[in-house]
């Protein structure tokens, strides 16, 4: 598991991260789009940290540039020999040069469901939607939000009196022991592909 090397992007607090360093997930690399929480994580870990800061791109209004931001944080896991890519609470959307250099190796988690609702406020929609059952996705990112392949689901009961915190909370507690086990199982499989009959190491193919 050791061979491959997993990028984390972050824009938060790290709880996510802070999880998958506990359950002993190569982390190679912390990306973050933002000054954050996560980075002061990443260093107690003694894991590298990079900053790729909005704010170089033209911020968060209509001028950001985000061709340019996915190609610069492209180039940052390039230059660290990253294998897989974990989106932990990531909070920019990437365009296509990230896909084209990480296919298939990119994995996001999502508080809900999915195909139930995909976006930035899904945890408020169920509540809205008035549903008794929400929960937990691990799926492939895609340049299409919230919409590839599922590679692990776990639900979470909505209970009376639920807020958008209380049940957010109860979906993170979820969320992070789901996504940690499931990035490592797709590590698992990417050294089985890698120590397969004329396959060659993992970063060769990119």
């Amino acid at each position: 598991m050791a061979h491959v090397r997993v990028a984390v992007l972050v824009s938060g607090t790290g709880s996510i991260l802070d999880a998958m360093l506990a359950e002993e997930v190569p982390v190679a690399l912390v990306l973050a789009d933002r000054p954050c929480g996560a980075v002061a994580i990443a260093a107690a870990a003694h894991v590298p940290a990079e900053l790729v800061d909005r704010l170089s791109f033209g911020g968060f209004g209509g001028s950001f540039d985000r061709a340019g931001f996915t190609r610069r944080v492209t180039e940052v896991l390039g230059a660290h020999d990253v294998d897989l890519v974990a989106m932990a609470g990531f909070g920019t959307v990437l365009a296509q040069p990230l896909f084209d250099a990480f296919p298939g190796r990119i994995l996001n988690t999502h508080p809900a469901l999915l195909p139930a609702f995909p976006g930035w406020h899904a945890v408020e929609e169920a509540l809205a939607a008035g549903v008794t059952v929400t929960g937990c996705t691990v799926h492939l990112a895609t340049l299409e939000t919230d919409a590839g392949p599922v590679l692990a689901q776990e639900e979470v009961p909505v209970l009376v009196g639920d807020t958008v915190e209380t049940l957010h909370e109860r979906i993170k507690q979820v969320e992070r022991r789901l996504y940690p086990a499931t990035v490592k199982a797709m590590i698992d499989t990417l050294e089985g592909q890698a120590s397969g009959p004329g396959r060659a190491d993992t970063r060769a193919r990119r």
